[in-house]
C-alpha cells in the first residue's frame, strides 16, 4: 500500500495533544481586534479541542498525526 499524503492546509491548522486529542484555533483572530474587549480578545489566544463529529473527517487528512 502507497504511502498517504498529509493535507498541508489542516496540517497547519490542527495539533494532536500527546493524548490524542485533536486541538484547533479560534477564527477571526488576525485582523479587528482592536475595537473587542480586552476579555474577547484574550479568549482568542487559547487552542481548544475540535467537535466530535469533524473529528473522523480531520483525522483522514492528517494520517500521521501532527506534533
Amino acid at each position: 500500500m502507497p504511502k498517504l499524503k498529509t493535507h498541508k492546509g489542516a496540517k497547519s491548522r490542527f495539533h494532536i495533544t500527546g493524548t490524542g486529542k485533536m486541538m484547533r484555533a479560534k477564527g477571526g483572530k488576525s485582523h479587528l481586534r482592536r475595537r473587542k474587549p480586552k476579555r474577547v480578545r484574550r479568549l482568542y489566544d487559547e487552542t481548544i479541542p475540535v467537535s466530535p463529529s469533524d473529528t473522523p473527517r480531520i483525522r483522514r487528512l492528517l494520517p500521521y498525526g501532527v506534533k
